[in-house]
């Protein structure tokens, strides 16, 4: 299996958090939701596979291209 870095597309905070290590998720699945400007904006995996770290936590801030999560996909 694959080691796939999930990357913030916003800078913003980290605002809900929807999965945790361990859960199998699917490709199009919302794993968090970064808040920015007002907007809620949902960060969503492109692969199926298993979460195996969240590297941030809940009113967090997050930078553009920050890795936020890692699957084993």
């Amino acid at each position: 299996m694959a080691r796939i870095e999930i990357r913030s597309d916003i800078t913003g905070t980290l605002w809900q958090l929807r999965c945790k290590p361990g859960d199998q998720v699917a490709a199009g699945d919302t794993l968090m939701v970064i808040e920015s400007m007002k907007m809620e904006i949902p960060v969503i995996t492109e692969d199926d596979g298993t979460v195996l770290e969240i590297l941030v936590k809940e009113t967090e801030p997050v930078a553009e291209g920050q890795v936020v999560a890692v699957i084993d996909g």
